[in-house]
């Protein structure tokens, strides 16, 4: 997988993310119907483009860096297919938070 990674690289202030895959069981052990499931909306951050620029040409960092947990907002993105894997296409403002490793 890493050599996609390689040869696509984001640009400017997007996100490339791939979703978690949704819970397909309650806790006690139901099955869920894939119209129950709802909508994913945590991503871990697989790749970042290098920031945004400023109108003085200066670089702004990106807020999230590879491996961070993500928000996603519900509707939105961009599919990306690599390696017969589905990810996702954002800007790094359309993020709606980032969860704490702790």
């Amino acid at each position: 997988m890493a050599q996609a990674f390689k040869r696509f690289l984001p640009m400017f202030d997007r996100v490339l993310v791939e979703r978690f895959l949704p819970e397909v069981k309650t806790k006690s052990g139901l099955m869920l119907p894939e119209k129950s499931q709802g909508k994913v909306v945590e991503a871990t951050v697989v790749a970042i483009g290098p920031g945004s620029r400023s109108d003085e040409g200066k670089t702004i960092p990106m807020s999230v860096g590879v491996g961070d947990k993500v928000l996603l907002p519900e509707y939105g993105g961009t599919k990306v297919v690599l390696e017969e894997k589905d990810y996702y296409l954002f800007r790094d403002g359309d993020l709606l938070g980032k969860f704490n490793s702790s």
